[in-house]
């Protein structure tokens, strides 16, 4: 997975944006466009977003909302756009933070560090019901340990920490099985029925792992 797309349409300075964020050991996409990027994200995933309003198409309020509807991604919207109306349309469409241009490119890579610091350093997922340790591989339900192959492992991360939010299908399948898998979209079907046979109380009424009809799924503590 991609650790940062970044969507400018301003070439020069989206190229220094990569050379700075590369520099400091992130991996980075660069997009022109709004739907270029959201192609690319809803096909391998990326753990933050950068992201200017002012693109040509659809623009980056649209590209947030648009993010927003699937993952819990983090964004930072960088852009000219500095009304205080445009900075609450960021904010309220789901954007993490709002850094009006020119900006400080250290101040943008300390908000980068943050971000990468306070979401991904965490090995533990714990929400009172699971616990998982990412650095081990182990998930308990209360104390009792679960068996989990690997696919099986990192499906229910993904549902835990977009805990709350319905996934669609194509993108968990997209980013557990990888979008050359040769791996069959039912592969999803089967593992979320694995996932409930061991986690939920009756498999049959899940309670925590949910069927969003025509969408997806959600994991609900």
């Amino acid at each position: 997975m991609t650790d940062i797309i970044i969507v400018e349409d301003n070439k020069e300075m989206a190229d220094l944006l990569c050379d700075f964020i590369n520099a400091e050991g992130y991996s980075t996409a660069h997009f022109t466009k709004g739907e270029d990027a959201l192609s690319f994200f809803d096909k391998e995933g990326a753990r933050l977003v950068i992201l200017d309003v002012m693109l040509p198409g659809m623009d980056g309020f649209c590209v947030c909302r648009k993010v927003r509807e699937s993952a819990n991604t983090p964004i930072i919207i960088v852009s000219a756009k500095t009304e205080k109306d445009d900075k609450l349309n960021g904010l309220i469409l789901g954007a993490d933070d709002y850094i009006e241009k020119p900006y400080d490119i250290d101040i943008l890579l300390a908000k980068i560090k943050g971000i990468f610091a306070r979401r991904y350093n965490s090995e533990i997922i714990s929400d009172g019901f699971l616990k998982l340790d990412k650095s081990k591989r182990t998930a308990y339900k209360g104390e009792k340990l679960i068996e989990l192959n690997q696919k099986e492992f990192d499906l229910l991360c993904l549902l835990m920490e977009n805990s709350g939010k319905t996934l669609n299908k194509e993108m968990i399948f997209n980013k557990i099985w990888g979008f050359d898998s040769f791996s069959e979209p039912q592969t999803l079907t089967v593992h979320i029925k694995w996932l409930r046979q061991k986690i939920e109380d009756d498999s049959k009424n899940p309670v925590h792992i949910l069927t969003v009809w025509g969408v997806g799924y959600r994991y609900e503590v």
